[in-house]
């Protein structure tokens, strides 16, 4: 499977599925799967990977970005 930063913001979009760690998992490193629902960075970059909300209204940072729906997209600029 070929994954992307989530440290990158510009490879994140909604409705992408991502694996994030939320807050109370960063001891544990514990991965949560889901799809984007909103970005809540605003900077171009985090170090700790861009805060995301799922679809299932979990918040927490991006590890990886498994699949985009804009795939197609992804070469325009």
């Amino acid at each position: 499977m070929d994954r992307k930063s989530g440290q990158i913001r510009q490879n994140i979009s909604i409705g992408s599925e991502v694996e994030i760690v939320q807050k109370q998992d960063q001891r544990s490193g514990n991965i949560t799967e889901g799809i984007v629902k909103r970005i809540l960075t605003k900077s171009a970059n985090h170090p700790h990977g861009i805060k995301v909300i799922l679809e299932t209204g979990e918040v927490g940072r991006v590890k990886w970005v498994l699949m985009d729906i804009n795939l197609n997209n992804s070469s325009k600029e």
